[in-house]
């Protein structure tokens, strides 16, 4: 599949009638989620035949994205019904075949088939400090082979010690730095959008750490 048409189809999918702030929840934009995933795929191999969780999935828009792609099994992981609810919709409505789980990722302790590759856009932390550190830990646990993520630029220096010294990954690499177009989702935005810089990171665990979830 071709970039331009991950893109569109992204594009088409439902998302949040009533965001969460206490979640964080702001929608992952189909040129952002499109290259994240086309990039993961073309430049690593690693959506296609691979099994693939979507961490806080929201409504769905990565874990779609591998499944576009290729992924053998989509796993998508949110806390929140609603988002879960709009999230197998959207799954429904291309007919891809998504397991939809409702967790909180931070008590992740279930076992079962290994999941090759996590792909995420976890909370920046603005709401819950460290929040963003606490998917980034349980994503390293989880995945055998990389874990794609996006963290605000700022933060990129933090977010390499953490990987290394703290997570165990075995590599932390920016791949590129995207515009995320936050727009007035809340009553405390005073403008109609926002462009905030973020990496979009590959990390990659150490060999043997992958559990399943």
């Amino acid at each position: 599949m071709k970039l331009k048409q991950l893109e569109s189809l992204l594009g088409d999918l439902q998302q949040f009638e009533n965001p969460k702030v206490e979640l964080e929840q702001y929608p992952t934009g189909p040129h952002i989620a499109s290259r994240m995933l086309y990039t993961a795929e073309n430049s690593f191999g690693d959506v296609s035949n691979k099994v693939v969780a979507d961490f806080g999935c929201g409504c769905g828009t990565l874990g779609v994205a591998a499944a576009l792609l290729g992924a053998e099994h989509v796993v998508g992981l949110d806390i929140d019904s609603q988002s879960l609810d709009i999230a197998s919709q959207n799954a429904e409505d291309l007919e891809l075949d998504i397991n939809f789980v409702q967790c909180d990722i931070r008590n992740l302790g279930w076992r079962g088939q290994v999941v090759d590759t996590v792909v995420m856009n976890p909370p920046f932390g603005t709401r819950k400090k460290g929040a963003d550190m606490d998917f980034l830990s349980v994503a390293l646990k989880i995945a055998s082979q990389a874990v794609y993520s996006l963290h605000k630029t700022t933060t990129r220096d933090h977010v390499k010690r953490a990987a290394l010294r703290d997570f165990n990954a075995s590599s932390a690499e920016v791949l590129c730095e995207l515009r995320y177009d936050v727009r007035q989702l809340y009553k405390f935005h005073k403008k109609k959008e926002v462009d905030i810089a973020v990496d979009l990171w590959r990390f990659v665990p150490q060999k043997g750490q992958g559990k399943g979830i």
